[in-house]
């Protein structure tokens, strides 16, 4: 397992780079990058969307999953847990920004989508999993490299304990591809795809701060998607 390992490397020190050069960056550079990330973020996710097969279980699974996501209340259990991270964090290190506890747990969460939870990364596990191919996820370290450090020097070291997600994500990924592929087909992948994608998209308006979508409670709809996907063709 290369893949995942060098993605969580580029994470930390992306990180660690941002928190301690945070109050030298200029503020125009902290300001607007994160409106670039969040541009590239809507872009992937429409690339990803196009892909879809049928569109009828992927509204579906978005929908179920986004109820069960609300019920569980899951976006305020990862808000909680952000929360308590920020409070260690900042108790060994001297905060570097200066974002009020809603805005840093606001970005918190669509940064665990986006880190954690993208198309790049699930795919590119898989893809690993099953060739031994770590390039997808090389690519996304690259790309990391240079996200981390700009949300890092307003969230401090807070960014870098999203690497424990991220890398139990692509980690569970690699080890059951050869588990997961071979039940799955070229039809129920797109449609995966395409529900990543809108959740990519959704991520990208809230970091931008267009509109507050409720991103984490989306998550569940990724459980459902291929299932869904695979009865609508036996139904229909």
């Amino acid at each position: 397992m290369i893949g995942p390992l060098v993605n969580g490397a580029a994470l930390i020190a992306g990180s660690a780079a941002g928190a301690l050069l945070g109050p030298k960056l200029s503020l125009n550079l902290r300001v607007k990058m994160p409106m670039v990330f969040g541009c590239a973020s809507m872009g992937l996710g429409v690339a990803m969307i196009v892909k879809v097969k049928f569109l009828a279980p992927v509204v579906l699974a978005l929908v179920v999953g986004s109820v069960l996501g609300e019920l569980i209340q899951l976006e305020s259990l990862i808000q909680k847990g952000a929360g308590k991270t920020r409070t260690v964090i900042d108790k060994i290190v001297r905060p570097t920004g200066a974002l009020s506890q809603e805005e840093f747990l606001d970005k918190f969460v669509a940064l665990l989508v986006l880190f954690c939870l993208s198309g790049t990364g699930i795919y590119g596990a898989m893809s690993e999993g099953m060739t031994g191919d770590p390039t997808l996820l090389i690519v996304k370290a690259i790309l990391d490299l240079f996200t981390a450090p700009i949300f890092a020097s307003t969230m401090g070291l807070s960014v870098g304990i999203l690497v424990i997600p991220q890398l139990t994500v692509q980690a569970l990924l690699y080890y059951l591809s050869s588990l997961i592929l071979p039940l799955t087909t070229p039809d129920m992948l797109a449609d995966f795809s395409a529900c990543g994608g809108l959740i990519m998209l959704a991520t990208g308006f809230r970091i931008c701060g267009i509109k507050q979508f409720p991103v984490a409670g989306m998550i569940p709809s990724l459980l459902l998607v291929m299932p869904l996907s695979a009865l609508w063709v036996r139904l229909f």
